[in-house]
């Protein structure tokens, strides 16, 4: 009986634990998305590493974006028509992978973000992005 109820406990610790990090990474994750939407550049240092860059594809080319110029595009209290959601969260120990969606009615682009996150001094950091588009006609 005693080794039944330890093994429950230590299941559901184990499971309060990790969603309780899962918690955590959605926070830093709606940081970001909330971040651009709302032109809240403080959210978004709060969410990145100040190391982190972008990188996607172009003519068939590796680009890399400054992940410092990108937040210095956003622009405080200037709202973007930005809708995006969080598709997956996957996460061991202190490093974690994110998918996100981003809908663009304006530009009318889907954008999907692939985000690597690592936890660092007990904080949950986006140290990098890589993201593709397909545009759409509605």
């Amino acid at each position: 009986m005693r080794k039944s109820l330890l093994m429950i406990f230590l299941l559901i610790g184990i499971s309060v634990t990790a969603q309780t990090e899962i918690e955590r990474i959605n926070k830093v994750l709606y940081d970001y998305i909330d971040g651009t939407a709302n032109g809240e550049p403080s959210r978004l240092k709060r969410a990145f590493h100040p190391e982190f860059n972008l990188y996607f594809v172009a003519k068939d080319s590796l680009r890399v974006w400054k992940g410092e110029n990108y937040i210095n595009n956003v622009k405080e209290g200037k709202k973007s028509n930005r809708i995006g959601k969080v598709l997956s969260i996957d996460f061991e120990g202190n490093a974690a992978v994110a998918k996100i969606e981003i809908l663009m009615p304006s530009r009318k682009r889907i954008y999907t973000d692939y985000l690597l996150l690592l936890k660092i001094k007990n904080d949950w950091k986006i140290i990098h992005k890589s993201f593709t588009f397909k545009n759409y006609h509605k």
